[in-house]
């Protein structure tokens, strides 16, 4: 009998526990699939306040007690788990700190101190590599994501490297946002216990007198992956390497791009429903109701990169065109505001300042067009779920929006794209779609029948990581 690979991912958040981003729902669905290309798998978390312990069945585990010297304070730790919901042989493992994580009733708690916000994580990914040792559950591969879990490859590569425990394990590193790098002041290599002369260097962690976390792990880890093969190469360049690209050049050969996945239902979506459901939504959102007027949706956190300034640029052309918008989501306080006035001083502009997830598949399931006008999109979820229920895509050509959609007018169009990055090519486009709806009946028809052929799965997605786990670890 083969024997499993075992596999250790670790993040910052994890759905359905906790969410903010796409990151949760990677590390929440990627290991499931995983499970079943013969992969034994631990997923490690922290436990925040905001976590119903009882819904999930998370109990803690016997003399999981663990005491850490971090800085010059020492902290204690404890350890709880379930079973994933949707895999009941995938294993949750939350670490439990009250300084840390279970004091705030959400993942990222705002206007607190950076070094503080810092130390969690750091204090997180060496619990997280302690607790693998006492549960005796060694690793072939630690799959870190993103800047929360960017110090494993680096402490294997210090801490840990005489490590008899973790003498075999290779490391893997997920970009899912390159914007955010885990930069603050170098005195956290002194809580972190690591040692200034092997993590305090050009090709570690140093970063213009600072230490930047995801720089240590570019070059700590064994291999780079990115969440669409279209960003991969996008960070090597000025525009979207955030002031990593050059450091990212020099590791180019490790990097690799594989493109998210999405969970379909078993049955197809009835493209005979969305008049219905169109229906409840334009009266819910006090809009004429009218089957044969689009409806544009965009379902989003509203802050900067998803391309909420173009939204502010052009309300005064949306507010002209035979179509209604609707939108959902909550973010930055201006553009929030933004919307909300956009909603009160139009016919066809409604936004609902809030998350709810039955409300945005509801919404999806309604619209006609779903817009995504992202400065930048690592890979995007969004546009995936939009096509499942036949609400073609209007996005912006970048990262895994250009890897998933293909432009209208060729034959396979699912979508409809525009490059520049402002608001009259967002508008043009939006108005090209407009106009293909109303006047290209038999296209648009074709647009909704390859949307919803368009499948990008995680079964894939799950055997190209796979292959890239038996690549670094039979080198």
């Amino acid at each position: 009998m083969t024997k499993k690979m075992k596999i250790l991912f670790a993040s910052a958040e994890v759905t359905p526990f906790s969410k903010v981003g796409g990151l949760a729902d990677v590390v929440g669905e990627l290991p499931l699939y995983l499970e079943k290309e013969d992969c034994e798998i631990a997923i490690f978390t922290p436990l925040y306040g905001s976590i119903d312990e009882n819904k999930w069945g998370i109990e803690e585990l016997e003399n999981s007690a663990l005491h850490m010297n971090m800085g010059q304070t020492k902290h204690i730790f404890k350890l709880k788990k379930c079973q994933h919901p949707l895999n009941k042989n995938v294993t949750v493992f939350f670490i439990d700190n009250p300084k840390y994580f279970s004091c705030f009733n959400c993942v990222y708690p705002q206007w607190i101190d950076d070094v503080y916000e810092i130390q969690r994580y750091v204090a997180f990914s060496l619990a997280t590599l302690e607790y693998a040792k006492l549960l005796n559950f060694k690793p072939d591969v630690i799959h870190a994501n993103d800047w929360h879990t960017a110090m494993l490859p680096v402490y294997i590569k210090s801490n840990y490297k005489f490590d008899e425990f973790y003498k075999n394990t290779k490391t893997v590193f997920s970009i899912h946002n390159l914007a955010y790098q885990g930069s603050c002041d170098k005195s956290i290599i002194d809580f972190a216990n690591m040692r200034w002369d092997e993590v305090y260097k050009d090709n570690c962690l140093e970063h213009y007198g600072r230490v930047n976390w995801i720089k240590g792990a570019i070059y700590c880890t064994d291999k780079i992956l990115t969440v669409s093969k279209r960003y991969a190469g996008e960070i090597l360049g000025g525009e979207f390497g955030e002031g990593m690209d050059y450091t990212l050049r020099g590791q180019a050969h490790k990097i690799k791009g594989i493109l998210n996945g999405t969970k379909y239902d078993k049955k197809v979506f009835d493209i005979n429903e969305k008049p219905k459901l169109k229906a409840e939504i334009q009266k819910l959102f006090g809009l004429e109701e009218n089957p044969d007027r689009p409806l544009i949706a965009m379902i989003s956190r509203l802050v900067y990169q998803k391309g909420l300034d173009l939204i502010d640029v052009a309300k005064w052309g949306m507010m002209e065109q035979p179509a209604d918008f609707i939108f959902l989501g909550t973010g930055e306080f201006g553009y929030e505001r933004m919307l909300i006035w956009s909603s009160n001083n139009s016919k066809n502009m409604r936004a609902w300042i809030d998350f709810k997830a039955d409300l945005s598949d509801k919404i999806y399931k309604a619209s006609d067009m779903f817009l995504m006008p992202s400065l930048f999109e690592p890979c995007g979820i969004s546009q995936m779920i939009a096509l499942k229920y036949a609400s073609i895509p209007i996005v912006r050509a970048v990262g895994g929006l250009d890897d998933t959609i293909i432009a209208y007018p060729n034959q396979n169009a699912n979508g409809f794209k525009f490059l520049g990055y402002d608001a009259q090519s967002m508008l043009n486009e939006i108005k090209n779609a407009i106009w293909t709806y109303y006047d290209r009946k038999e296209d648009w028809k074709l647009l909704m029948q390859n949307a919803l052929n368009s499948r990008f799965t995680w079964e894939q997605s799950a055997k190209e990581y796979k292959q890239v786990y038996e690549e670094i670890t039979n080198k």
